[in-house]
């Protein structure tokens, strides 16, 4: 649905049945799937791919999310489109890997290195992963950039009835291409946008690729007056569009006393334990975010204006809590939840804190 034509991965839990999927149905599509030797290799295969302007994804979890950092940092750099589906299970390390976690949402920030922007969403449900994944081929092709999808295993091994959108209901972005003959392209000018025309490679517009940092030609370069504009710039043509990246559902915010702040698996067991808070009389709600990265601090500033209390749960040590604190210095009570065994937080569980911060 999404224009995905090339898949390349390695399996690993509790991401394999990805892959399985892809490897059986995609060759049905037209597209084309291949498995490589570790997942290294994958997302180098992917963005070739891309360069030759095929829509392309990988999949894995922690340990291989860990491996293509490189390459993320690349296609950042290179400005590839992809999207790569990292499933998170406990670590670090082998961790727990049939387990549940949440682990991975700094990573997806910063685990490749040097300055540099990225897109992650986070599903809560089935149909979010087809709705976000869709959204992620979107991103990835209007900004050039590779898209994460974060998903916790629970939800990736969720099964749900859901009700599949008309092909003609979905809205589809391609990447922008060159309006000029190939002797007049410049592959990292700015056309305005701060997203620089794309070729495929095949084309006949020919230009260089390279993770270094480039001039608008695409050839490596120390100058000062090229380097800057260069990371100014893959930072700006997401900044400029930070409004339209505050994805989100709210339920029961208008009047709450607390404000649970929650995503993937775990933001479901928080609208079941709300909604039974709001039954014994407790005035609580619940932000459910979509986007994790870049961090939605208008849309938490305004909650933390509005809100007394705010709890944070994840199945992690607090890795958006940190986030939240960071927008909120001090201006009210923020309440964490954390579990860190391998299983999920519960309704009950989330209950019981809410109930013991309201008294």
């Amino acid at each position: 649905m999404a224009g995905c034509c090339f898949y390349a991965g390695y399996p690993i839990t509790p991401a394999t049945e990805i892959m399985e999927i892809m490897a059986r149905d995609l060759p049905r599509a037209g597209g084309i799937f291949i498995q490589m030797e570790d997942e290294i290799a994958s997302l180098g295969a992917v963005i070739g791919a891309s360069l030759a302007g095929a829509k392309s994804m990988t999949a894995t979890s922690g340990p291989g999310f860990s491996l293509m950092q490189e390459h993320i940092g690349f296609a950042c750099m290179a400005e590839v489109p992809c999207v790569i589906a990292d499933i998170m299970r406990a670590g670090p390390s082998t961790g727990l890997p049939t387990q549940a976690s949440q682990s991975d949402v700094m990573q997806a920030r910063w685990g490749t290195h040097g300055d540099h922007p990225i897109i992650a969403l986070a599903p809560s449900s089935v149909y979010e992963c087809l709705e976000l994944t869709v959204q992620a081929f979107n991103l990835s092709e209007r900004y050039r950039t590779p898209i994460i999808l974060l998903i916790d295993e629970a939800v990736a091994h969720m099964r749900e009835g859901i009700v599949l959108p008309s092909p003609g209901d979905i809205e589809i972005e391609e990447r922008p291409h060159p309006t000029v003959p190939p002797e007049w392209y410049i592959p990292y000018a700015d056309p305005g946008t701060g997203v620089p025309p794309m070729s495929a490679f095949g084309d006949g517009y020919r230009y260089h690729v390279t993770g270094l940092y480039h001039d608008v030609r695409g050839y490596p370069t120390i100058r000062a007056d090229e380097v800057e504009p260069l990371i100014h710039r893959l930072f700006s043509k997401i900044s400029r569009d930070f409004d339209h990246l505050q994805w989100f559902d709210s339920y029961y915010t208008e009047d709450a006393r607390i404000t649970v702040i929650a995503y993937g698996c775990v933001s479901r067991a928080a609208l079941r334990a709300i909604k039974e808070a709001r039954e014994k009389g407790l005035k609580v709600g619940l932000i459910k975010l979509k986007v994790i990265w870049p961090f939605m601090h208008c849309t938490i500033a305004k909650i933390l204006e509005n809100s007394p209390k705010v709890l944070v749960p994840e199945i992690n040590f607090g890795q958006i809590s940190r986030e939240v604190k960071r927008v909120n210095q001090g201006k009210c009570e923020v309440a964490t939840l954390n579990k860190v065994d391998g299983t999920i937080l519960t309704p009950p569980e989330i209950l019981r804190k809410l109930e013991e911060m309201y008294s």
